[in-house]
């Protein structure tokens, strides 16, 4: 399996800059100051770089929530009970969660992918799919969260689920997006492992835990790193040892995109600890991600630093499953379309400042 994920790694290669002054001249010849879309001008850039298109479609586009739950739960880190993973993924296949309501809004399909859930999932919705590697992870306060064969099993379960719904469909645009009570526990874990910046600095409030429950998290993800002292540079050794099955699946999602050439729309703190973890894997992959916003969550600032990213939107958001990822459609789509549909000085027969 560790065999096959390499064979993946090696699949992805560099985002073609080889058209970025043409592209660039383009948009400086645009009836508009130069760089006055702001970072609009930047967004329709990075989309024609990654798809090799001056034009890319946007018509396909799918969301991956990935669902697992994590044994660090047994801490007291969560406010809700782990029963409601399996209940939100029944919503999610009802069209009840507030990712089915923005993917609508948004054209947006939602695939459910069960990573890990501690529960059987029975249903065969044709939108779900049973990728179970354990009945969630292992309690990483006490001992490796999972193995590194469950590790890469997970990655590579993101990875091929993205394949396949891509020949089955063609898809244009990717989103992450996460379920799994607890989960915000091993994603500081993670953020904290490898950016190296100190636990409370990367540890949230999570569902909504009280003061008491704060200083549980903190001190049980602190013990976790203490215990395992995890190699920063070392993705599988993370995952493996404080990470969580998501959290690796999301990680395949992103690398999936770099394979594929599509651009991925990375979603709030549980999705950027698994961009953590693709682009610890490779490199190159960073240059496929679209960083949608600034989660609530204490750590996700830090996270786009390590990563070199700045995010789009800062709404205060930090209800994951996607929803902060599909919030940026709108732009992607104005971006491309300014680009395309804006006329230039010479044609319109506008004075430029030469």
């Amino acid at each position: 399996m560790e065999q096959k994920l390499y064979d993946y790694l090696k699949m992805i290669e560099e985002v073609d800059r080889s058209r970025l002054n043409e592209l660039q001249d383009r948009m400086n010849k645009l009836t508009k100051p130069k760089g006055s879309l702001g970072r609009l001008e930047e967004l329709a850039l990075q989309l024609c770089m990654i798809t090799g298109k001056q034009r890319p479609l946007l018509e396909n586009r799918e969301v991956f929530v990935m669902a697992g739950d994590s044994g660090i739960v047994e801490e007291g880190v969560s406010a809700y009970p782990q029963d409601v993973t399996p209940q939100m993924i029944y919503n999610f296949l009802n069209g009840g969660a507030a990712i089915n309501a923005i993917a609508r809004t948004t054209g947006f399909e939602v695939n459910v992918i069960d990573v890990g859930v501690a529960r059987k999932i029975g249903s065969d919705n044709p939108r779900f799919f049973d990728r179970k590697i354990a009945e969630g992870t292992k309690n990483f306060k006490k001992e490796r969260a999972m193995s590194i064969d469950q590790a890469v099993g997970s990655i590579v379960t993101g990875i091929e689920v993205v394949i396949q719904r891509n020949a089955e469909r063609r898809l244009d645009l990717i989103a992450t997006g996460d379920m799994g009570i607890g989960n915000t526990t091993p994603s500081s874990a993670v953020v904290s492992a490898i950016t190296k910046v100190p636990v409370e600095n990367v540890t949230g409030y999570g569902t909504g835990i009280d003061d008491q429950g704060f200083v549980r998290k903190v001190k049980a993800i602190e013990d976790g790193l203490r215990l395992h002292e995890p190699d920063q540079n070392d993705a599988l050794d993370v995952l493996s040892k404080v990470g969580s099955f998501e959290i690796g699946a999301i990680a395949g999602t992103i690398l999936a995109a770099s394979i594929l050439r599509i651009p991925v729309i990375v979603d709030g703190f549980i999705s950027q600890a698994g961009a953590l973890i693709a682009c610890t894997l490779e490199p190159k992959a960073v240059d496929y991600i679209i960083a949608s916003h600034q989660s609530f969550e204490r750590g996700s600032s830090a996270v786009w630093r390590h990563l070199g990213l700045r995010p789009y939107l800062y709404l205060d958001m930090r209800l994951g499953e996607g929803t902060g990822a599909l919030l940026m459609t709108g732009l992607i789509e104005a971006s491309i379309n300014a680009f395309n549909e804006m006329a230039t000085f010479e044609d319109a027969g506008v004075s430029n400042r030469e």
